[in-house]
């Protein structure tokens, strides 16, 4: 038996299979910025920092785009972490300007999260941890009692989340009143999952 103490290793990159690699290659770098260190006929390889590739677009003969995509198994999303939410919500304006417009927006009590389509109909979660810190925030989903009642997190308009930041509120004002209900846009919470699972989150916020 090995005695050797196996060392974790850091998750690297996604890989997507695709029919749009143009579409999906611009998506993403105006999304997230990620940029291609190869773009060829068999996919492209993108990344947005120092990593040779950190989202991958794969292109193959004999795929087939899933109409049922939200009925079926697989990735739910992937997400990418700001510092602050002064990044995240300065780049919501941003994409909004470009006609990009997240299909969810959570506070999830660790996390303020804003979600978004990309051209395959893949989610993609734009977010910064509440508490500014790993830890705290590790400890929290841990050991709070509201997260394990609600794990999902509770709606947010991010329209009104935006207003109050434009306000003066900093990160603690802003999750504080999002968690509290203050920001809910009214509206159904559309999690990109079939529309029995979507009624359950909703009963269970």
């Amino acid at each position: 038996m090995s005695t050797i103490t196996p060392q974790n290793p850091v998750l690297h990159h996604v890989t997507l299979k695709t029919n749009q690699l143009a579409e999906m290659a611009a998506w993403y770098k105006t999304a997230v910025g990620l940029e291609p260190n190869h773009y060829g006929p068999f996919g492209a390889w993108l990344t947005n920092d120092a990593a040779n590739h950190r989202v991958a677009l794969l292109v193959a003969p004999g795929l087939d785009d899933d109409p049922e995509k939200l009925a079926h198994t697989g990735m739910h999303h992937m997400a990418f972490e700001y510092p602050g939410i002064d990044a995240l919500l300065s780049n919501y304006e941003r994409l909004k300007d470009e006609g990009i417009t997240p299909h969810a927006c959570l506070d999830h009590g660790l996390t303020t999260s804003l979600y978004y389509v990309d051209p395959d109909g893949n989610s993609v979660e734009l977010q910064t941890d509440n508490f500014g810190d790993w830890s705290a925030s590790s400890e929290w989903m841990r050991t709070a009692a509201e997260f394990q009642t609600n794990p999902i997190g509770v709606n947010v308009d991010p329209e009104q989340l935006v207003a109050a930041w434009k306000g003066g509120d900093g990160a603690a004002a802003l999750h504080e009143r999002s968690f509290a209900g203050e920001f809910d846009p009214g509206t159904p919470l559309d999690l990109r999952l079939p529309a029995e699972a979507d009624d359950a989150a909703v009963e269970a916020i």
